[in-house]
């Protein structure tokens, strides 16, 4: 089924930035040196939110830094990653994409990524809504091209050429098109996907990444809700 769908992402944005495989940077430009003293963890001495800055490289990726003074359910320093400007309430947020470690001498890199599953399961479920309610003009036509068969959700920062399949790593997931409409409930993640690679953070298209901010921005307001 993985090899046999029909690659439809030829026109997606750009891809993100190409990250470093070496442990140096997490993006072709180092992170603002100022981020990784734990004596800057906070914007000001008298406030107590962490420091957040976007990606050098690309607007709309944030590094929120997330200490145990401003997090108690962090044990060390981290960057939280995440497509939200504000940092999250609790270091655990599933708005997250995945962390780095911060602090010492050198710089997080590709290989001290870590995912966050939580993260994950909102995507897919954000992508499956997004498709069910036909937010994403890019696979409606994909669809369409296709008439009959499976098609793959590929991820922008390394799109595959016409008609070819592209790597595991950037098969988001698979549905079915019948009669050139996607079939939602067909949806399955791709088992092999990763959120972050040597050709950057997950990236959407359009219609994708309106809905999945969407959803992270709900996922927010209710995780900052008085318990």
């Amino acid at each position: 089924m993985f090899r046999r769908a029909l690659s439809t992402n030829t026109h997606l944005l750009r891809p993100s930035p190409r990250l470093s495989s070496s442990p140096r940077s997490i993006t072709r430009q180092p992170l603002p040196k100022r981020a990784y003293s734990q004596s800057n963890a906070q914007e000001s001495p008298d406030s107590e939110e962490p420091t957040s800055f976007p990606d050098p490289t690309r607007p709309d990726l944030f590094y929120h830094l997330l200490t145990p003074q401003t997090h108690h359910d962090v044990p060390s320093p981290r960057f939280g990653l995440s497509f939200l400007s504000s940092a999250p309430k609790t270091a655990l947020s599933a708005t997250i994409i995945g962390w780095l470690p911060a602090g010492g001498d050198v710089e997080p890199g590709l290989d001290d990524f870590k995912e966050n599953s939580e993260f994950r399961a909102l995507m897919h479920a954000s992508i499956r809504e997004a498709l069910e309610e036909g937010a994403d003009d890019i696979h409606i036509n994909g669809a369409m091209q296709l008439e009959n068969g499976w098609m793959h959700i590929h991820d922008g920062r390394n799109p595959p050429p016409v008609a070819r399949v592209g790597d595991p790593d950037d098969i988001i997931a698979t549905v079915l098109v019948e009669n050139s409409k996607i079939i939602p409930e067909t949806y399955q993640p791709g088992p092999a996907y990763r959120l972050c690679t040597a050709d950057g953070v997950t990236t959407l298209t359009e219609g994708l990444a309106m809905r999945l901010k969407q959803r992270l921005e709900a996922h927010t307001q209710t995780e900052n809700k008085p318990s």
